[in-house]
């Protein structure tokens, strides 16, 4: 109950000084005068620009030698360039972002914990390598990133930049997976896992977020709201072509862990396979190619995309 009071205060403190520091033409050193999004829906989540630090120079140890993670552990695992690598979450909560590069290509980490979503992007923009900052502001209370290169503020869920010499470039997303570490160890044996040695002192053990991931608070403004499901739901979310649709948990859970559950989305089929206990999932296409998807809040999802389908079981 304290950590939740203390970030109520937080926010309150924000929201009333948003107003006067948008007066002054931007928020945390941004400028946002010429945004994609309305300067008045952009917030300052309390931390200055870079208060949350991002992880710039990863470090990795073998599954031997973690002693952070539990069975049930949540980790963002992604396989590329024959490498796999897990970033848990218990070290996200406190950074956001991850800096890296597997093999030859740049990438970053992203997590959103107020929104509940990893996404995992190409770093390198008309081969350009842009390494990432957290900027302290939110819009739909998901994480607005910043390339340290042009100081370009980017959508951490649409991946698009909404100003500075970069906007209306969207970042590439990579196939990821949110889901527990046993699960992702089993599948990934010889997994790399981001290290507690971030070079900050943090108490990884600890969420500085409470019991935020079950309570129905949501502690900054959205555009668009739904009381169809729980706010922290969680669902998976998937865009083709301009097309979108969430395959809420609370829906799958009806249907069990069956074969991949097949679907059409914007004439095209669809394979997914998802893990109830773990709450995680990837999409396929007709030729096994994997489709990146967004692991969210049911909230997070609805508020940027609140024209979606939504997958509803029925016997």
């Amino acid at each position: 109950m304290g950590a939740d009071r203390g970030m109520r205060w937080l926010v309150w403190a924000s929201l009333l000084l948003f107003s006067e520091l948008n007066l002054a033409g931007g928020i945390n050193g941004f400028d946002l005068t010429d945004s994609l999004i309305p300067a008045e829906q952009i917030y300052a989540g309390g931390p200055a620009r870079d208060g949350i630090p991002s992880i710039d120079q990863p470090r990795f140890i073998s599954p031997d030698q973690d002693q952070l993670l539990e069975p049930d552990s949540l980790v963002v695992g992604i396989e590329l360039n024959g490498i796999s690598r897990a970033y848990p979450i218990a070290i996200l909560n406190w950074h956001e972002l991850v800096n890296d590069v597997v093999g030859s290509q740049s990438i970053v980490v992203t997590y959103c914990p107020l929104c509940g979503t990893a996404l995992v992007f190409d770093a390198t923009m008309a081969e350009s390598k842009l390494q990432f900052g957290v900027s302290g502001l939110l819009y739909n209370s998901d994480l607005l990133l910043y390339d340290r290169n042009t100081q370009s503020l980017w959508s951490q869920i649409t991946g698009e930049a909404i100003n500075g010499p970069m906007k209306g470039a969207k970042l590439k997303q990579l196939p990821a997976v949110l889901t527990s570490w046993q699960r992702w160890h089993t599948e990934h044996p010889a997994s790399q896992i981001l290290s507690t040695e971030t070079g900050y002192r943090r108490d990884y053990h600890r969420s500085p977020y409470g019991d935020y991931n079950s309570s129905p608070v949501i502690y900054f403004p959205i555009e668009f709201l739904s009381k169809r499901y729980h706010p922290k739901e969680r669902v998976l979310g998937v865009e083709i072509d301009g097309h979108f649709k969430a395959y809420p948990f609370a829906e799958l859970a009806k249907r069990g862990d069956q074969e991949p559950l097949l679907d059409r989305l914007a004439g095209q089929n669809l394979r997914i396979e998802y893990d109830l206990a773990s709450r995680s999932g990837r999409v396929f296409d007709d030729s096994g190619g994997e489709i990146s998807v967004i692991n969210s809040f049911w909230f997070a999802w609805y508020s940027f995309h609140p024209k979606s389908a939504v997958f509803s079981y029925s016997q």
